[in-house]
């Protein structure tokens, strides 16, 4: 199994569009720290932390005043309320957009882009066995087909991990040229208590999870390349998803079934801190029991795809 991995490996890696992606990474979080920091150039006015907290406590005092909140919005008000109070009272401040800590907090939601990669990557890794007519010699070799393809899934998941490293390696390097080191602490509640919140233990917390998502669509692509061996389709019908999951879930909200949809369920950053959930209810063991079950559909699908039908060139 270790050279079949090691040999999908070598086989990506020979492909000039995986060096392409890797130079993309490096150079969109340079380019995005350039971007934030000449925007910032741009504007004179001096953040005054301690007037935003005030104005945030009066907003929220006001939000809690409304009628008729469900039990989520109650917690998250009260949550941020408490956290905002004790900012002013302990004089501490919090991470600045402005500052090195603020610009790597980014990097999480800049996994998308590693998400779209990995579509790619999984997508075209057996759907390009076929297209390139290379599927007989591949198969001729000693090896069960189960191994073959689980080889095949094995590299997507590395390539999203070393792609997920290049992005944090760059963002913090980024961070530390381009902003300064302005004192700042995240806090959250916990069981009714205000707590400081480790940065880049949270931080590594919020890429793993985001990861999850990161595999899930991966693993999507992985199926449909594998069932319909276009690579083509399975890109389009995967990216389509990523971009239109979350609205579609919106859109039907109101709908008890929605918390049984992939998409309602993969952000799993939602249930980190004192965020609330985007549908009322969820919880994090819920969305991962349900994960599990799409994702162990997508794998049986694929295997028994390739295992089973005629898989001639």
């Amino acid at each position: 199994m270790l050279n079949l991995i090691r040999n999908e490996w070598l086989k990506l890696w020979s492909k000039k569009a995986t060096w392409v992606m890797l130079v993309i990474t490096a150079l969109l979080m340079i380019g995005l720290g350039g971007i934030f920091k000449w925007i910032q150039s741009q504007t004179d006015q001096v953040d005054d932390w301690k007037q935003s907290s005030q104005a945030q406590i009066t907003s929220l005092e006001e939000q809690l005043a409304i009628p008729n909140l469900s039990d989520d919005e109650l917690k998250s008000f009260e949550d941020a309320l408490l956290i905002e109070k004790y900012r002013l009272d302990h004089n501490i401040a919090p991470i600045s957009s402005e500052s090195v800590k603020g610009f790597i907090n980014e990097i999480p939601g800049i996994l998308s882009i590693i998400t779209l990669f990995t579509v790619v990557v999984a997508a075209g890794i057996v759907a390009s066995e076929f297209s390139q007519g290379t599927i007989k010699m591949l198969l001729t070799r000693p090896v069960k087909r189960w191994k073959i393809l689980t080889s095949k899934l094995i590299t997507v998941g590395i390539f999203a991990i070393v792609m997920s490293a290049v992005l944090l390696l760059f963002g913090v390097i980024t961070g530390y040229i381009f902003f300064d080191q302005i004192p700042g602490r995240s806090l959250e509640v916990v069981n009714g208590n205000v707590v400081d919140v480790s940065f880049w233990g949270r931080l590594l917390l919020l890429i793993g999870l985001s990861l999850i998502n990161v595999f899930v669509i991966g693993t999507l692509a992985f199926m449909i390349g594998s069932v319909f061996r276009s690579s083509s389709l399975a890109i389009g019908i995967s990216i389509f998803l990523m971009f239109m999951g979350v609205n579609i879930v919106l859109i039907l909200s109101r709908f008890e079934f929605v918390k049984y949809i992939l998409f309602a369920n993969t952000n799993l950053t939602q249930y980190i801190g004192n965020n609330q959930p985007m549908i009322e209810g969820l919880t994090m063991p819920f969305s991962i029991a349900v994960i599990s079950v799409y994702v162990l559909v997508f794998l049986v699908i694929s295997y028994w795809s390739f295992i089973r039908r005629d898989v001639a060139a």
